[in-house]
């Protein structure tokens, strides 16, 4: 495989076990990378391109937990995404996360 061919991982984060960092729930080369990214972008799911942060992630097998090194820069685009959908993770409105209003 060439460092050109197109690459898409496919993470889930929230289940009823809050306890558990995000998985890799897809993950795929060439055509299927690109079917990968073409069923994300018809479900609505935001998509983030970085081609180390997929190098790394790709390491990893379907259904593996990201590893610790990765919370921060993973944790980032969870709470990116929700902010770009207008969005709050569950619970966050009580806990004192979201800055108050003046």
């Amino acid at each position: 495989m060439s460092d050109k061919t197109r690459k898409a991982i496919g993470l889930r984060y929230g289940s009823s076990d809050k306890k558990t960092a995000p998985k890799i729930v897809s993950k795929g080369y060439g055509d299927l990378a690109e079917a990968i990214i073409h069923s994300a972008q018809e479900a609505g799911i935001l998509i983030h391109e970085d081609p180390y942060l997929s190098d790394m992630l790709a390491t990893l097998d379907l259904g593996q937990e990201i590893p610790e090194a990765l919370y921060y820069i993973i944790a980032e685009l969870i709470a990116y995404s929700y902010m770009l959908q207008g969005k709050t993770p569950q619970g966050w409105e009580d806990s004192g996360h979201l800055p108050q209003k003046v």
